[in-house]
Formats: C-alpha cells, structure tokens, sequence
C-alpha cells in the first residue's frame, strides 16, 4: 500500500448547510417520502449561496479567478465519521434495489479518501472569499483547492453512465 500524504487545507466552507442527508438503512430500498426530501435537498442546494474562505495567509492565490463563471470546489468533509472501510461496495443513496457497486463507481463520501468535488457557479469574490451557488458542502467543511472550470477542457461530449444513474438522478429531479 502506497504510504500516507498529507494535505494542506487551503480553506473552509460556510454555508446554511449544517447537517448532511442520512442515507437511510433497511431492506426494502428507499421509499416514496426519502425520495421527496431528496428532490427537495438537491433543489434547495442548487440555488444556496456559500462563501469558500481562503486562509488570509494564501494572498494573491485567487487572482484571476473571478474571470471565471463556474469553478470546483474540492473539499474533506469534516463531519464524516471515519474509520477503517470494511466494504468496498455499497449499494448506490442505500437503494437496497440496485445491486452493490464498488465505492468507485458511487459518489458515496465514504471512500479511502473521502474527498469530495463540487462544480459550483463563482457569484463574486470579496477578498479571500469566494461567493458561490451550489455548493452541497457542509459548514466548516475543510477546503483542500480550487480549481477554475474551462469547458473546452472539462466537458467531455461523448460521457456515457449506466442505467442505475439514470435512475438515481430521477429520485433527485
């Protein structure tokens, strides 16, 4: 096994968001009312406002972004209750109706290194602090980078995903 890195946080997230969705356990899959907050969650944070803060002692490491429209946000959830991973399959928002797929092909938080990706759009920046829209981090989740978002260089046409996703997406629109 590779030996550990470590990471400097470059910032924090403060947002109304306080506290994460608990994916809920049980046999029978998901039911109608989960699927209703989750449509409910996932339109709210498309329209929340956040505000990344980069450490003051990072000056100048944010010049050039307000060029931008969109950035990504990649960030270590603070709250996630880590251990040792015990599974490496899960099946997908706890969806007991589709089979287990490996943390890889999930976005499940919990993972080796739970670091999560958000594209936001950038709305201003004030300082050291970026105005952003979208973002489904929690507060004081620690900021590891940024990353502007170019879209002859991000966006991949030609992207396919299986059914499941499809699936998936239509719980949260």
């Amino acid at each position: 096994m590779q030996e550990e890195m470590i990471l400097r946080a470059v910032g924090v997230v403060k947002s109304p968001i306080k506290e994460a969705i608990p994916v809920p356990e049980g046999e029978n899959g998901v039911g109608e009312s989960y699927r209703k907050r989750l449509r409910s969650y996932f339109k709210e944070v498309k329209e929340i406002i956040s505000w990344v803060e980069i450490f003051p002692e990072l000056e100048g490491i944010l010049e050039g972004i307000e060029e931008f429209s969109h950035i990504f946000v990649i960030y270590w959830p603070h709250l996630l209750q880590m251990g040792p991973i015990e599974e490496y399959m899960v099946h997908p928002m706890g969806r007991k109706d589709i089979p287990k797929k490996g943390i890889f092909a999930t976005l499940s938080p919990r993972r080796p290194n739970p670091i999560l990706i958000s594209p936001v759009r950038l709305v201003g920046v004030k300082g050291n602090s970026l105005k952003v829209q979208g973002l489904d981090a929690l507060d004081g989740s620690i900021v590891l980078d940024i990353k502007p978002y170019v879209p002859h260089y991000h966006r991949i046409s030609d992207s396919s995903s299986p059914r499941w996703i499809k699936e998936l997406r239509e719980d949260v629109e």
